[in-house]
């Protein structure tokens, strides 16, 4: 090592850079204080949160910080009012919306035009910005690092915490950068990129890390597609992942609702130019994906991490358990699969360009007779913006219901859901035992995929349409 090597300044990675400008205090035992810029709430949990902050007697330090939204179980049917489909659904939605109001902060209710699920309308508003820590008591909250933020879901004692100190206690996690060099092909996407590091490396791969995705197909991609590989680290059992911010992160913010203004936009992204790894950061691990070898996805077992590509065949060394819940054999196709239903929407394909290539697939065209169909906005300004460009139109006219936004059956909380035991291929990142409803049978993929497959009848190739 040349003798001056010790005083030149330390390579830092993205994730030490966002890590190091947010820890307020070391604490015993290895662990840190860490500031926390954003703090969202949902129905499901908000009015529990907050209302257990002020039965302790504490306020929120700073409501100009929280923000509460209706999303996790508001009715996505036409003509909705605060009754939902979940039982005691109604009470969940009233008492959030009374404790918020309580606290002082920002609420997207019900029918508000800025209503929908938290990690669309918190880019969508400005509200998550590069640079800056945001939490909310939802493991998909990662979603929100593909603005270079660091993003991460709580539970809601944690979310308590955060309200009155604006602090939590973390231990750093480890680093990890998944490079996916290359470009991809014809009719594959960001869903397509993340089952397949998740099929490659497991569903635990991630754990105890943070994790950096990089390389020429991720910087290829918008910002839509971006969140859509950082929405399901979370399913890699990581920590948080996130996107270095470029040229493409400030076209998408700037003059959003809570993005900065004038000077204070130019100072802001002199800064955020700096966030990125440097050349030489090292990381506790990294992995490396030929983008060009990904094909479309579709996940055939209980777990993200059970995907194969389309014209694949289910691995030898299937596990029984998730085999019988699917009623698949080992070494079976997927293609040609019959299904009953197809699902549009959930955090993580419900934005507008999600709705756009779907329509563009879609027009002109009919669903199967058999197939119940449903596309679920992520926002009320995505639906707007579909029905402004006659997106809507299609879908409806191909078969498709067209709903309010919200989570709606990207998973089942006793309200609405498919029919028990029926085989759903489906956008959501989650196809767990009954997740979309009693013995549903969930074929995760890509909005592409789902939409070929209803026009079909059965699990399809999307390359064939194109």
């Amino acid at each position: 090592m040349p003798k001056w090597g010790p005083f030149l300044p330390e390579a830092l990675s993205l994730f030490d850079k966002l890590w190091d400008s947010q820890v307020v205090a070391a604490l015993p035992g290895g662990g840190a204080l860490v500031a926390i810029d954003r703090i969202f709430l949902h129905e499901r949990t908000g009015a529990s949160a907050l209302n257990a902050l002020r039965e302790a007697g504490r306020s929120v330090a700073d409501p100009a910080r929280v923000f509460a939204v209706t999303d996790h179980i508001v009715d996505t049917r036409p003509g909705r009012t605060d009754k939902t489909l979940m039982p005691g659904g109604q009470a969940f939605i009233t008492e959030t919306r009374a404790a918020a109001n309580a606290a002082g902060i920002a609420l997207f209710d019900v029918n508000d035009p800025d209503q929908g699920i938290v990690h669309v309308i918190s880019p969508e508003l400005g509200i998550v910005l590069p640079g800056c820590t945001l939490v909310a008591p939802d493991s998909h909250t990662c979603t929100q690092g593909a603005f270079g933020a660091l993003a991460w879901g709580i539970g809601s004692s944690e979310a308590e915490h955060a309200m009155a100190t604006g602090t939590l206690r973390l231990n750093k996690p480890k680093s990890m950068r998944v490079r996916f060099s290359g470009q991809v092909s014809k009719g594959v996407t960001a869903k397509d990129m993340i089952m397949t590091l998740i099929a490659r490396h497991g569903a635990a791969g991630g754990k105890g890390h943070a994790v950096e995705f990089a390389g020429d197909a991720v910087e290829a991609l918008d910002m839509e597609g971006r969140m859509t590989l950082c929405n399901m680290a979370t399913e890699f059992s990581a920590m948080s992942g996130f996107i270095a911010p470029d040229a493409k992160t400030f076209a998408y913010l700037e003059g959003r609702r809570y993005a900065p203004k004038d000077a204070l936009w130019d100072q802001a992204v002199t800064s955020w130019k700096k966030l990125a790894s440097d050349a030489d950061a090292v990381f506790d691990a990294e992995i490396e994906i030929d983008s060009s070898a990904i094909g479309p996805m579709v996940s055939w077992g209980t777990s993200p991490e059970h995907s194969v590509e389309i014209d694949s065949t289910l691995p030898e060394t299937a596990g029984d358990r998730p085999l019988q819940y699917m009623a698949l054999e080992k070494g079976e196709s997927l293609a040609g699969k019959p299904i009953d239903a197809a699902f549009i929407g959930s955090c993580t394909n419900s934005r507008l360009s999600d709705l756009r290539r779907a329509s563009a697939l879609l027009e002109g065209k009919k669903i199967a007779d058999h197939i119940k169909a449903i596309c679920v906005p992520g926002s009320s300004r995505v639906k707007r913006e579909a029905e402004a460009e006659g997106i809507d139109k299609i879908f409806r006219d191909a078969g498709f219901e067209w709903r309010e936004s919200g989570c709606s059956m990207c998973f089942y909380a006793g309200g609405e859901s498919f029919e028990a035991g029926s085989r759903v291929i489906s956008t959501t990142n989650r196809n767990f035992e009954s997740r979309q409803g009693p013995g549903v049978k969930t074929h995760i993929a890509s909005p592409e995929t789902v939409v070929a497959s209803a026009l079909a009848g059965a699990i399809a190739d999307v390359r064939e349409l194109l």
